[in-house]
């Protein structure tokens, strides 16, 4: 079986191939670490600092990050179930095959970072930096994005349906079959920002406003010669 194919049907814990192998582990962090199948559970990790250090086949369920370090760490194969990451550096992180659910992202600085294969499922992500990002495969599913910025990221088989997109920055951003089909947008965005997306007809009626605005185009009623009216 497929990664991707192993993933769609990773709903609980018990689903994952690797599930049997999970060891608990009572924390705390270190950087440049490997952890391998190890199950991280019920944990408050404030001021954690991970930075570099590498996960594959790990569990992460009702864990609490606050004001930690995980930039350039590695998540390969993992599970991410009611945790809560606020005011963590995720910067230059690698995210492969790993699932992310009903969690919260919350002042996350995951800019630079490389997602490949990763589903997001029921979460809220506010206020999260993936300026210069690159997503690839990445499914947000029933997900409020609310002040997400997105800024010079590239985007490629990206998908948002059941999400609602709130003042979620596409600016600069480089597209490739985005679908957006399915998803209530609220975007900023610039000339040619929505360039390989994916929207339907009424969508992109309500987007005619903005996307007049982004490329500078007054739209008035009547003209110089128009006497309707009169």
């Amino acid at each position: 079986m497929s990664r991707r194919a192993a993933r769609a049907g990773w709903r609980e814990l018990a689903d994952l191939p690797f599930a049997a192998a999970l060891a608990g582990h009572p924390g705390p962090l270190a950087p440049a670490e490997g952890y391998d199948t190890a199950r991280f559970d019920q944990l408050t990790l404030a001021g954690a600092d991970a930075a570099g250090s590498r996960f594959l086949e790990c569990a992460f369920t009702h864990v609490s990050f606050q004001d930690g370090q995980l930039r350039r760490a590695q998540f390969t194969d993992c599970w991410l179930a009611d945790v809560r990451l606020t005011a963590t550096g995720l910067a230059e992180t690698g995210w492969t095959g790993t699932v992310i659910s009903e969690s919260a992202l919350a002042g996350a600085e995951a800019f630079g970072a490389r997602l490949r294969g990763v589903a997001f499922r029921q979460c809220k992500l506010d206020s999260v930096n993936f300026r210069e990002a690159e997503l690839t495969d990445v499914v947000f599913d029933r997900c409020l994005l609310r002040d997400v910025d997105f800024s010079g990221a590239g985007l490629t088989r990206v998908t948002f349906p059941g999400c609602t997109l709130t003042r979620t920055n596409l600016t600069r951003v480089r597209m490739d079959a985005v679908d957006l089909r399915g998803a209530e947008l609220g975007l900023l965005i610039d000339p040619g920002a929505l360039r390989g997306a994916i929207v339907t007809p009424a969508q992109l009626a309500l987007m005619a406003p903005l996307l007049a605005d982004s490329l500078g185009i007054t739209v008035e009623d009547g003209g110089p010669g128009d006497t309707h009216g009169t």
